[in-house]
């Protein structure tokens, strides 16, 4: 219900193609960050590996899914989360990383019919450490007609659901991918 801030962070939500395809990475063991599904990531220059998107200053390269390593004691894991200082070998992540993916997210305040188009930044990454899952919001502070992480492209369909509600729920592009050229398309 967009009524009640319960952020839920960049959640995929589908693809012009029908598929949402997952993409493989690595996470560089003994990441001081903890990394949450459907949180914004981005290739790190030194390492080429996953990392937390710095909200308004990285290019996103797409969305966390989850990862799976071998621990320290030989055992295989699975989560959807990555915890800070996590030490394991064979780190194989999982993301969203198409650039045509649409998004759902909460705003952390009321989203109107004509920002449609309009770019805004998310907030600070963080996450529920129980359940693993991001609290990542939509900063509808920062929507407007400039450069920013996101790209407003429609309302989510929820029954429950209408632009102007206190923490409305809307479909976004990321605006600033890695691996795309970006600009502000609304006039």
């Amino acid at each position: 219900m967009s009524q009640v801030a319960s952020p839920f962070g960049l959640k995929p939500a589908f693809h012009p193609s029908g598929i949402i395809r997952q993409q493989q990475s690595t996470i560089i063991s003994g990441l001081a960050s903890d990394i949450f599904q459907f949180s914004p990531v981005r290739i790190d220059d030194a390492t080429g590996a996953l990392v937390p998107a710095v909200a308004g200053a990285s290019n996103i390269l797409g969305v966390f899914a989850g990862v799976e390593w071998t621990g320290t004691d030989g055992r295989r894991r699975v989560g959807n989360r990555w915890e800070s200082g996590q030490v394991g070998t064979e780190i194989v992540a999982y993301y969203v990383g198409d650039s045509q993916t649409v998004y759902q997210i909460q705003s952390d305040g009321p989203v109107a019919q004509a920002n449609i188009g309009d770019q805004a930044d998310y907030n600070a990454l963080a996450g529920n450490a129980v359940t693993g899952l991001s609290s990542v919001s939509l900063a509808s502070a920062t929507l407007g007609n400039a450069a920013a992480s996101l790209r407003v492209v429609g309302l989510n369909p929820a029954a429950d659901n209408v632009f102007g509600d206190l923490f409305t729920i809307v479909e976004v592009m990321i605006a600033e991918h890695a691996f795309n050229a970006y600009t502000v398309v609304k006039t």
